[in-house]
């Protein structure tokens, strides 16, 4: 099979092998594979590294944005979870004054804090 190596991909394409590495880490992009297990990197995988490029600086965000989105369409259960937590908002429980709520909150973050 006939591709680039990862250093050579990395001088056409400008991306650093560190970030080529990552870059198919997050499963944007996915090399071949050589008989020896070397990265070969295809005119398929040079389109979609430029084109990611380009995605990325005409809307400002970053691989790990890229990387989300990717997951989100391709788990429904993340796709929901994170539809749902953006349509809800913020309640303060019934059993909680709302001079305490602010209370009730920083006890629950410094309970997750002492935890982790």
């Amino acid at each position: 099979m006939e591709g680039l190596t990862i250093n050579e991909a990395a001088r056409t394409t400008g991306w650093s092998p560190r970030m080529l590495r990552y870059v198919e880490q997050t499963g944007l992009v996915s090399p071949a594979r050589s008989a020896s297990g070397y990265r070969l990197y295809g005119p398929a995988q040079l389109q979609r590294l430029r084109t990611l490029k380009e995605l990325l600086a005409r809307f400002d965000v970053g691989l790990s944005d890229v990387a989300f989105a990717a997951r989100m369409a391709a788990s429904a259960d993340l796709r929901d979870a994170v539809e749902g937590w953006l349509e809800t908002e913020a309640r303060r429980p019934e059993d909680v004054a709302p001079v305490d709520w602010l209370r009730f909150e920083q006890e629950k973050h410094e309970k997750l804090l002492a935890v982790a």
